[in-house]
């Protein structure tokens, strides 16, 4: 495409996008350079203590769970405005320190918090469940007025006509929405990197990656600046993120969460569905979202919800768990697989029955999700660039060369897919009275910048639906313990490639999580056996 001599430039334009994101962060919001760290400064999750910056009762405020929040606010211990103050203080200097947001909303925060405040003052009663609750939201929920390029140089200054239906809902149980976080470009990225804003790192080290795509909302949220947030899933995108910075994440099947007037890097497609969910730091305050969102009843509002309450589940005290050592693709590097070692006897020493998963559907799974990713031979992702002469980032070359199908190739390719979701539920239901399967959420704990790039842990379950947990399980990287095998032996390039990239020096310290998979729309089961999980991890 030939560009105007008139049009600006692609740079340009993400210049002034990242220059828009900075000026919203007035002064009141933005570190003092007396106290801002120098770039040696690798973990800032603890800058807002240490330095200052943040008043005592907003570092009580912003260190407490969103349970806990919601508690003190309707209590009146604390108000809703000072709540919101002290949330968009911490996700100020996290963007600073994480270049984690593309939108700041102070205005719309504190005038939504005050009213909140009023109607409790006048009521006695709040506005619904979440009433007071900052909640962070990825890049790609729409709000009106605002722009969601989902990291698109051609989308800057297009905002949004309307709002996305999970907005409404989370304004009508009395959220405080107060910002918008960073993604890869379409969100089809395991790293948060865009040619739009540019890259969120890690707040746990700043030289790492957040994962993506729902990487600036992991980063927002183990800096301490979001008690929740929200992000989608597509082939891991809310657990690798969660994963690499040591929060709580739900990827529920299709259905049970709306994702209505969302914007898409890829709109309509729909051979492996795009699912959002809660990305908290406790197990507790997922559970509490999961069950006022669904309270809302969004099926009414949404027709790809299913008309499933929200359920109590009793919790097991004995499961049957089958444990993935590996996807027969990639071996996990050394801390991950200590990790499973290490949970794997705690649960049998809690009484729990522990069998070995069969994986020998996976390198198809994962063959199928890269199929249907390209099906339309990059075309989505091209119109989205070339408006503006944007070029494809490097991570993008899957879709930069790929054919599109045609129609009759495509429905057989969802033929295909079929009869794997049915060929994985018989193999799940062979292995008789399987509660859930407990694996790897990646390979990694996390990676330097540009080295996450394998996804098949995640993405199987993505093309089947099944509903899973990402879950920090207490284990953290040890370079003297987990140094690499010598007699590793690769089980695929992708492998060979994901263990040359390790190094344990570098991710020394940072956190290791795992997923526990239950089968579709099981999200209140996966739930209650995380709980019995960790209580066999922590006693």
């Amino acid at each position: 495409m030939t560009m105007s001599t008139s049009q600006p430039s692609w740079e340009s334009i993400s210049t002034q996008a990242r220059n828009n994101v900075s000026s919203l962060i007035t002064d009141e919001f933005r570190i003092p350079p007396s106290l801002f760290p120098p770039d040696s400064l690798l973990d800032v999750t603890t800058f807002a203590r240490e330095s200052g910056w943040l008043t005592p009762k907003e570092l009580e405020i912003t260190a407490s769970s969103a349970t806990a929040i919601l508690r003190n606010v309707r209590e009146r211990t604390w108000s809703a405005e000072e709540v919101a103050r002290a949330f968009l203080r911490a996700a100020g200097a996290a963007h600073e320190l994480t270049n984690c947001l593309t939108d700041f909303l102070p205005t719309e925060a504190l005038t939504t918090a005050k009213a909140l405040d009023i109607h409790l003052s006048t009521t006695g009663k709040p506005i619904g469940p979440l009433h007071g609750l900052p909640i962070s939201l990825k890049d790609n929920f729409n709000i009106a007025g605002r722009d969601s390029t989902v990291g698109f140089v051609s989308k800057v200054g297009h905002p949004a006509s309307s709002n996305a239906t999970l907005v409404d809902i989370l304004t009508s149980l009395g959220a405080v929405l107060y910002c918008k976080t960073n993604v890869p470009t379409a969100m089809m990225i395991a790293e948060t990197v865009n040619n739009t804003f540019g890259r969120t790192v890690n707040p746990l080290n700043r030289n790492l990656t957040s994962g993506g795509s729902s990487g600036g909302e992991s980063a927002l949220i183990a800096f301490g600046a979001s008690p929740l947030g929200v992000g989608t899933d597509i082939g891991g995108s809310l657990r690798i993120p969660a994963a690499c910075t040591g929060i709580f994440t739900l990827r529920p099947s299709l259905g049970r969460f709306t994702t209505q007037g969302c914007t898409s890097g890829m709109g309509g497609q729909e051979a492996v569905a795009s699912v959002n969910g809660p990305m908290a730091r406790t197990l507790d305050d997922m559970k509490m979202y999961c069950e006022a969102v669904v309270g809302a009843r969004p099926w009414e509002l949404d027709p790809k919800c299913v008309p499933i309450p929200w359920r109590d589940v009793e919790r097991k005290e004995k499961l049957k768990i089958a444990v993935c050592w590996d996807d027969g693709v990639v071996r996990p590097t050394p801390p991950v697989a200590r990790a499973l070692r290490e949970t794997v006897e705690k649960l049998k020493g809690a009484g729990h029955e522990v069998v070995e998963w069969d994986s020998r559907l996976h390198a198809r799974g994962l063959e199928l999700l890269g199929r249907m990713f390209v099906a339309d031979g990059g075309k989505s992702i091209r119109k989205a660039l070339e408006p503006v002469g944007e070029p494809f980032r490097p991570e993008m070359s899957m879709y930069e060369s790929a054919r599109e199908l045609g129609t009759w190739e495509m429905w057989q390719l969802q033929l295909e897919r079929w009869s794997y979701q049915k060929e994985f539920l018989d193999l799940w239901r062979g292995v008789g009275g399987l509660d859930a399967i407990l694996g790897p959420t990646t390979p990694y704990a996390t990676t330097e910048h540009g080295k996450l790039k394998y996804v098949g842990y995640t993405g199987v379950f993505n093309v089947v639906d099944y509903s899973a947990v990402s879950f920090p399980c207490g284990v953290t990287v040890d370079k003297d313990k987990d140094q690499p095998d010598p007699q590793y032996t690769p089980l695929s390039d992708h492998c060979r490639d994901v263990h040359d990239n390790y190094n344990a020096d570098v991710v020394h310290g940072m956190p290791v999580s795992l997923q526990l998979i239950a089968n579709r729309l099981e999200e209140e089961k996966v739930l209650s056996m995380t709980e019995t999980v960790l209580k066999a991890i922590h006693g």
